[in-house]
């Protein structure tokens, strides 16, 4: 027979076994605010507790949108290579129960914006909030940066998935954050670029621009003039054999792209770097014969004749079905180092291209010497060398898209023993490509006339994607940084612990990239 002395020992060491089960549960105290998140949020809130992801969790979007549904298929294909979770996307008009993510809109418009988001993650629940679906994908990627950087790798890795708690609210400073891919030097196939925009959408660029013609080849078909691609496109650089989209293919990027929430700009380069374009149609040329493929990486020897009607017709047609397949608001003519146009020439070719431009429903926007034509309203100069031509274009009222080549251009080596790239404009360290302030840099250039920050990569020296990740990384955190946060919340000294703590991450994505002695990289510590 059991005493009550005895079911009281009983009951005592049961409350304390079940104590002792509870605090297992428990969660890890986590501080929010020590997290590495590139570009740096608005504000962080931190609450010292933390969320553990769990094999069973579903992700739940409030409303039956098909466009909530997609991001949340997007969040649940990123999660799954690492966590081997199934995860199910639900749809719901009421806050899910513990253990699950919520994806909601706004009802009401608020300081979030288009891209802004609101995170809060308690110790029960993940809730990512925003004005905008873009606002949600740009959450998403800050909610990766917030778990262990294992989430980002390919195969099954063991957890536990923990995220610290706390609030964070955030929107970017500028609206045009971009980076520029050239395709035409070297040609870089459809997977390679889906492999960029998704690097791109890890740190909040919302701008791809595809440099698609130039001297060295055409690589984007145009039906109505057939030979520029399988003439035009049929080398490279060095003589390799080149390549070009097909309009389906280009089509099959611009809906990756837009599944992410960036904008493909397509640039046409003209009057100069056209030789591909002369070579592939004689009748382009003043003199009607067509000039010869061209392998090497001179400049401005090439140039449209723009006196033939001949060439308005050839222009009308590539912006025509470029138009037609790219959804976003830019047709981008490039219109720089047009050496042997005369500028009486150059200004009423411009003048002319640009009403083309606007006559299929497209803002054009031109590199800075395309300031020296009249400018038409909402039209866009993407200054890079010489900042009297960004002033010009700013007294006509235009925006401009900063990319100037001596912090932004990726191509640049870091120093004189880089093996790839040039140096003609400098050498760009990844502390100089990060300090360094839109608002100020031009003088007579302020935030209001800037339309954003782009960083180009010009591929004359760059010929596979390991050598386009070594090029670019780690230097374009830093410029999507200055692009999403304001200047007051931006210091070298905290960016490069932030940068140094996401070697792990590049290891996990499978990132080639220049490891900066100025940089505390944090696998190369002990």
């Amino acid at each position: 027979m059991i005493t009550i002395k005895q079911n009281s020992v009983f009951l005592a060491f049961l409350f304390i076994l079940m104590a002792g089960i509870m605090s297992c549960k428990e969660n890890v105290p986590m501080d929010l605010a020590q997290e590495s998140i590139i570009p740096k949020p608005v504000s962080i809130m931190a609450t010292n507790s933390s969320f553990k992801l769990e094999e069973g969790l579903s992700i739940y979007v409030k409303g039956e949108a098909e466009e909530l549904n997609q991001i949340g298929q997007y969040l649940a294909k990123t999660l799954k290579p690492s966590t081997g979770f199934e995860i199910e996307v639900q749809s719901t008009d009421k806050e899910p129960g513990a253990g699950n993510i919520y994806l909601t809109i706004s009802d009401s418009e608020t300081e979030l914006g288009e891209e802004g988001y609101e995170l809060i993650v308690t110790e029960n629940l993940i809730s990512l909030n925003a004005d905008k679906p873009a606002g949600l994908i740009r959450g998403i990627q800050t909610l990766r940066q917030i778990l262990p950087p294992k989430i980002e790798s390919t195969t099954v890795e063991q957890g536990p998935w923990l995220i610290a708690t706390g609030t964070i609210t955030d929107y970017p400073d500028y609206s045009y954050r971009g980076a520029m891919l050239d395709v035409s030097r070297h040609f870089f196939g459809v997977d390679d670029v889906k492999r960029y925009i998704d690097l791109l959408t890890y740190y909040k660029i919302n701008v791809l621009h595809l440099h698609l013609s130039d001297d060295q080849g055409w690589r984007i078909e145009i039906k109505s003039w057939p030979n520029l691609t399988t003439h035009g496109g049929s080398t490279q650089v060095g003589g390799g054999e080149g390549g070009y989209y097909t309009q389906e293919q280009y089509k099959d990027i611009v809906k990756y792209a837009q599944e992410r929430y960036i904008i493909i700009i397509p640039e046409i380069d003209m009057p100069g770097h056209t030789n591909a374009a002369l070579a592939s149609y004689p009748e382009l040329n003043c003199d009607g014969k067509a000039t010869e493929l061209y392998t090497g990486t001179e400049v401005g020897f090439s140039t449209l004749c723009i006196k033939k009607e001949l060439t308005y017709k050839f222009v009308d047609d590539v912006i025509r079905e470029l138009a037609a397949i790219t959804p976003g608001p830019y047709i981008h003519i490039g219109g720089d180092e047009s050496h042997v146009t005369p500028m009486e020439d150059y200004i009423p070719f411009i003048n002319r291209v640009q009403d083309i431009v606007l006559s299929h429903n497209k803002i054009m926007i031109g590199w800075d010497e395309v300031a020296h034509a009249s400018l038409k309203q909402n039209s866009v100069v993407q200054f890079w060398a010489k900042t009297e031509n960004a002033i010009k274009g700013v007294n006509q009222s235009a925006k401009v898209i900063m990319s100037p080549a001596v912090k932004t251009y990726l191509d640049m080596q870091y120093d004189s023993t880089t093996t790839f790239g040039l140096h003609w404009a400098a050498y760009i360290e990844v502390d100089s490509a990060y300090i360094w302030d839109p608002a100020t840099f031009v003088e007579g250039i302020t935030k209001e006339n800037i339309l954003g920050i782009e960083a180009p990569l010009w591929t004359e020296t760059i010929t596979k994607m390991d050598e386009i990740e070594y090029m670019v990384f780690p230097r374009l955190p830093g410029h999507a940084e200055v692009g999403w946060s304001a200047p007051d919340a931006r210091d070298w000294d905290e960016y490069k612990i932030r940068l140094g703590k996401h070697a792990e991450r590049f290891d996990a994505l499978g990132i080639n990239y220049y490891k900066s002695k100025l940089v505390p990289w944090v696998n190369d510590q002990e």
